[in-house]
């Protein structure tokens, strides 16, 4: 059977903590920092768990089973 192939885009989005855990960064802390609020791109600043029922298909695009 053929090895399974990473998702580039998948492994350039998440990252895997040395327990095992996948981190992600949030969303809207791209470009636009005018109109929002400091407290609000301090608050997304930073990596987030991923939610626990996306854990699996995220895996797959990893390349892990």
């Amino acid at each position: 059977m053929p090895k399974m192939k990473t998702s580039k885009t998948a492994a350039k989005r998440y990252r895997k903590t040395g327990t095992g855990k996948l981190r992600r960064m949030q969303a809207m802390r791209q470009h636009l920092f005018e109109k929002k609020p400091s407290k609000r791109t301090r608050r997304l600043a930073g990596y987030v768990a991923v939610h626990p029922g996306d854990e699996h298909r995220i895996k797959r695009l990893l390349g892990e089973r």
